[in-house]
């Protein structure tokens, strides 16, 4: 293997710079899209390459090598790869697969049981509104997904507000945007590194949904008045007990109050979500930038094509070292 095999593990970092631009500069349906397919991309090719030098690890092992009638010499003097690196990448790949099986499982015991709740939601429509006097409003993900807003959250708006917010649940609901945000974070749990990459699609999802009610009133700065009335109901709402939908994707534990941050941060030299959110419907809508789908898109073209060289490179060498020892 040929010293590119290590691209892909540097690749998810300057993913993880680049997440947060990227989130800002293009529209956000298309930078979901994009971040969801790079994360996803980076994940599968940084695992893969763990597993190949793991390989060139264990091919060097004395009964491994008989067992495969391979040419020790061979595999020695033609793998670059040293002991130690490989070794460490076998432990990188057992913690990544055991990461991002547990958070498979958590998140489909997560998604089930909201569908489930969903489902024993009363009627039929999308939107369902509750007597809770806290201030919320959620998405709970399935087939099909449904709307929850509370009566505490429909006080705290004004009636074009209400407009407002049910748009852009229904866009969530519409979008099935906690598909995004979970195959973000399941790859984020295989690659630490991309959870920067994560964070963003649960924001892109949020501004993709924000855009969407944006357009169906057709009022920006109304849009902008209602995400930040909905936050600060939601943040001086008092303690109630949550609805049964724990460690669900981002998408889904309240649209207008992610990760705890809120107005406040907008004294903050860098803005949380809300602010952030706030700021982009106060102005025009992002336009497709082709310089940086075409950057985007040249990176995971890098990431698989040394991927699939390392490959190469490695069935080559298995089956010249079951050559000369034949």
């Amino acid at each position: 293997m040929h010293y590119a095999v290590y691209l892909p593990l540097i690749l998810p970092l300057l993913a993880a710079l680049a997440a947060r631009p990227l989130a800002e500069r293009l529209p956000p349906a298309l930078a979901s899209w994009l971040l969801t397919a790079s994360s996803l991309a980076l994940a599968a090719a940084s695992s893969a390459v763990l597993g190949l030098l793991t390989l060139a690890a264990l091919v060097r092992i004395p009964w491994v090598a008989s067992a495969g009638d391979l040419s020790r010499p061979v595999i020695s003097q033609n793998d670059p790869a040293a002991v130690p690196v490989s070794i460490v990448a076998g432990a990188l790949l057992a913690a990544a697969a055991t990461a991002a099986a547990r958070a498979l499982y958590r998140k489909y015991a997560a998604i089930a049981t909201a569908s489930r709740h969903a489902r024993s939601l009363p009627g039929t429509s999308q939107v369902v509104l509750t007597d809770d006097e806290g201030a919320d409003a959620y998405t709970l993900p399935g087939w099909p997904c449904r709307v929850v807003v509370t009566a505490g959250m429909m006080r705290a708006l004004i009636p074009a507000e209400r407009d407002v917010l049910l748009a852009h649940e229904r866009a969530h609901a519409v979008g099935f945007h906690f598909l995004f945000t979970t195959a973000a974070r399941l790859a984020a749990a295989a690659n630490p590194l991309l959870r920067p990459v994560a964070t963003e699609v649960g924001y892109t999802v949020e501004r993709w949904a924000d855009e969407r009610a944006a357009a169906e009133t057709g009022d920006r700065p109304l849009a902008a008045r209602a995400v930040a009335h909905a936050a600060l109901a939601a943040k001086a709402a008092p303690p109630r007990t949550p609805a049964p939908v724990p460690s669900l994707p981002a998408v889904t534990a309240g649209p207008l109050a992610q990760n705890g941050v809120w107005l406040h941060r907008l004294r903050t030299p860098r803005p949380g979500p809300v602010p952030r959110r706030v700021a982009a419907l106060l102005n025009p809508p992002p336009r497709p930038r082709l310089l940086l789908l075409a950057t985007v898109t040249l990176v995971m073209l890098v990431a698989g094509a040394s991927t699939v060289e390392a490959a190469h490179d490695m069935h080559t060498l298995i089956e010249f070292a079951s050559y000369q020892n034949a």
